[in-house]
């Protein structure tokens, strides 16, 4: 998987890496679930077109720690926006229904396993990239 630089933000690493607490990886919803995913979440606020909550396979779907609507239409999966993107979506998730949310993902794992999943054919530039590489720190 490619990796990512969070300027100012966050550590340079991968999406997946192991670390104290926690590994959570990034994985598109479409791809068939695995035995070592552990909690599969989707992150995105939309559904995934075409994707039944069956084959999802999912423990959840937290769609208060997705960007907002104003923020992902501005960033439209735009790979040289994706710094900028960050850090807005950095900024949003200090909001407190976010910081909640967040905290939420962190407590869904208690083996440290989790899933994050989206929709995104770009995995390395989605926010559940971003948000894996919080998770992971």
């Amino acid at each position: 998987m490619a990796s990512l630089e969070f300027v100012g933000l966050w550590p340079r690493g991968k999406v997946g890496i192991v670390a104290n607490r926690a590994q959570v990886q990034v994985r598109r919803v479409y791809d068939e679930p695995e035995d070592s995913d552990g909690a599969r979440v989707l992150v995105d606020r939309i559904w995934p077109r075409g994707m039944t909550k069956v084959r999802a396979a999912l423990t959840e779907w937290c769609k208060d720690v997705a960007p907002s609507t104003e923020l992902r239409k501005w960033y439209s999966h735009d790979p040289a926006k994706f710094e900028e993107f960050t850090r807005r979506y950095g900024a949003e998730l200090e909001q407190a229904e976010r910081v909640q949310a967040l905290q939420h993902l962190r407590d869904l794992a208690p083996d440290g396993r989790l899933t994050l999943l989206t929709g995104s054919k770009a995995v390395d530039i989605s926010e559940a990239a971003v948000l894996a590489a919080i998770l992971n720190r």
